[in-house]
């Protein structure tokens, strides 16, 4: 009798949902990735667009993400007007091409599009998509943290039974570090499908039960022509068609049923991240965590009171180094992705509003801010009462420590700076996201050398690892996979070597005898700090896996510390090469770790952690 109930009920559940849902068209584009070098991108889009203007029948547009190649400004801009000249509405959310090399720190996207996500109800279906990084560092794709909690709390506001289509520019799969979380609060409702692009390619996947589907690019490829989908939404059904524009549209590739969905009652096990090597080294323990409630990607700075670090809607945060309980916070007007620098009762920090703050350290009270043109990627470093800047808008800046006037600006670079530069004498040395590695007269701003791969992609630059320097020579990585020594004299090219494929992650031992590299696969490796030309001197099996985030090696005690992808710190000894212990604090990438004794770590993660690790 309960299984007939049942039956009736499923039926009459269906019988309502089709009742509810009115038929509809819409075209699902993605992956244009606007700023092509030959102008083709622009061309399939401008193709798409006409196309879509003389078809009868559609209502709207969904673009999932990568419309750009690097998220310059220019191509931003560019991108929205080609799609302004829709004659229906059009929705869009930004992918990782757009947020991980952004020269604004993906403000830009924001403010030109009017936002990073949209909701909105269609003909009885409600439409949700949200953006999706990494930003400003590689690593896997990441839903920012404010992003997951806008989606929970959106869903909470939805009826269980309402129809809702999920869209991201990601499958919601282990490509995402966090797609449990998105899984699991989409489950939670009656979500029909989910819609994604980032591969290319049309192609039909299942997310824990949930039907999706990946969009293939509008980019021609080695076609003559590019091409997007056309979805036809029916009562009982999504059905998805390719379109070449201008050509034909072809016969139907995919067709989802729809029909009332209800996961909570589906007793099924996923894959979901372990800590259990948190168990198997015990001697490594989280003291205090503080959750932020947007993405963290930066280091913390420390001193004997206070651990600060912003996050990415645009607040820095101070909270107590014995306890992690909040003591201060500071809103700047945009996200932050610079590591905060402490110089005696002061911390300095850029913004992606375009400003470099310096608060008091311990009140958070404001003592000045300079205006720049863009937004404040770079980390800072103070010497002297000199604080060392780069920025968005391709310009370095000297300031003075105490008033926070400009001293000097170097306006010779071609590309956005992210990391934190190093000085060497009278020298002050970094890299842009233009292919070069600068040395300046720390005095003057003035050039005294650059240096390049030899490659003009852009994305090959060494741009994301913090250099080491030992005596006359300077050792940077680069996502060309060579480890290179340079003169700092004159920066010529003393050797390079990609026998480790190493990409982003670079250290220095204590003593300056070894240089450490992190590869993408398992290893870590030193190479002897000579001019001479090296072959690794040892490489150490660690098993993280596939790597690639820029955590740079740290070295204190002798110990070399790490972070991973995935959430992991690992300190190894390397005069045995022995693990000593791992710890995971959430399944997010790691930024730099700061030890701060002997046995503590501040560590914190994309996610939005901030961990103190106390460690026997």
């Amino acid at each position: 009798m309960k299984k007939i109930a049942l039956v009736f009920i499923s039926i009459l559940f269906g019988l309502l949902l089709q009742a509810q849902i009115k038929p509809f068209k819409f075209a699902f584009i993605s992956d244009t990735h606007i700023g092509s070098p030959n102008g083709g991108a622009e061309e399939d889009l401008r193709r798409t667009v006409a196309d879509i203007n003389q078809m009868k029948g559609l209502d709207f547009v969904v673009i999932t993400g990568d419309i750009t190649e690097l998220g310059k400004d220019e191509e931003i801009r560019l991108a929205k007007r080609i799609l302004d000249s829709l004659h229906i509405k059009y929705y869009i959310i930004p992918g990782n091409h757009d947020t991980g090399w952004s020269e604004s720190g993906a403000v830009t996207f924001g403010e030109v599009f009017g936002d990073d996500k949209f909701l909105f109800k269609y003909n009885g279906i409600i439409f949700m998509g949200c953006a999706s990084g990494p930003y400003l560092r590689m690593s896997d794709g990441h839903i920012p943290r404010d992003a997951v909690n806008w989606m929970k709390d959106e869903l909470k506001k939805i009826d269980t039974d309402q129809p809702i289509i999920f869209l991201n520019h990601y499958p919601i799969d282990n490509s995402l570090d966090n797609w449990y979380e998105a899984i699991d609060a989409l489950k939670t409702r009656n979500t029909i499908a989910i819609l994604c692009g980032h591969g290319h390619s049309n192609h039909a996947f299942n997310f824990e039960d949930i039907p999706g589907t990946m969009g293939r690019s509008n980019l021609r490829a080695k076609e003559s022509i590019g091409g997007y989908n056309v979805v036809e939404v029916n009562k009982d059904s999504m059905i998805f068609y390719e379109r070449k524009p201008g050509l034909k549209t072809l016969p139907a590739w995919r067709k989802i049923r729809i029909e009332d969905h209800h996961y909570s009652t589906v007793n099924k096990k996923f894959e979901r991240p372990s800590y259990a090597v948190n168990d198997t080294f015990p001697s490594a323990k989280t003291k205090w965590v503080f959750s932020s409630d947007a993405n963290i990607i930066s280091t913390p700075a420390a001193n004997d009171r206070s651990v600060i670090f912003g996050n990415s809607k645009g607040v820095i945060q101070s909270v107590n180094i014995e306890d992690g309980k909040k003591q201060w916070a500071f809103a700047t007007g945009a996200a932050i992705y610079s590591s905060p620098a402490l110089f005696k009762e002061k911390m300095v920090i850029g913004s992606g509003d375009g400003n470099v703050y310096c608060l008091n350290a311990a009140t958070g009270k404001l003592l000045w801010k300079f205006r720049t043109n863009a937004a404040v990627l770079g980390s800072p470093l103070i010497e002297n009462n000199v604080v060392y800047i780069g920025t968005g808008d391709h310009h370095f800046f000297a300031l003075d420590m105490n008033s926070g006037k400009q001293i000097w600006v170097f306006t010779g670079l071609n590309g956005p700076i992210m990391s934190t530069p190093v000085i060497n004498s009278e020298k002050i040395i970094f890299g842009a996201w233009d292919t070069n590695l600068y040395a300046l007269n720390k005095t003057t701003g003035q050039l005294i050398w650059k240096w390049n791969n030899g490659s003009p992609v852009l994305n090959f630059s060494p741009a994301s690892c913090i250099p080491v320097i030992k005596d006359s020579i300077v050792f940077v990585v680069a996502p060309d996979r060579y480890i290179t020594a340079i003169n700092i004299n004159n920066g010529s090219t003393l050797w390079r070597s990609n026998e480790s494929t190493v990409r982003e992650s670079i250290g220095i031992s204590e003593d300056g005898k070894w240089i450490y590299g992190k590869t993408m696969n398992d290893t870590i490796v030193a190479f002897a700090a000579s001019a001479t030309r090296q072959k690794a001197a040892w490489k150490m099996n660690c098993g993280f896996g596939y790597e690639h985030v820029p955590s740079m090696l740290i070295e204190r005690n002798g110990i070399v510390f790490f972070g991973t992808k995935n959430g992991k710190i690992f300190a190894i000894d390397p005069k045995t090469q022995t693990i000593l212990w791992i710890h995971k604090l959430d399944n997010s990438m790691i930024n730099t770790v700061r030890p701060t004794d002997v046995h503590h770590i501040i560590a914190s993660t994309m996610d939005g952690k901030v961990e103190m690790i106390e460690t026997q």
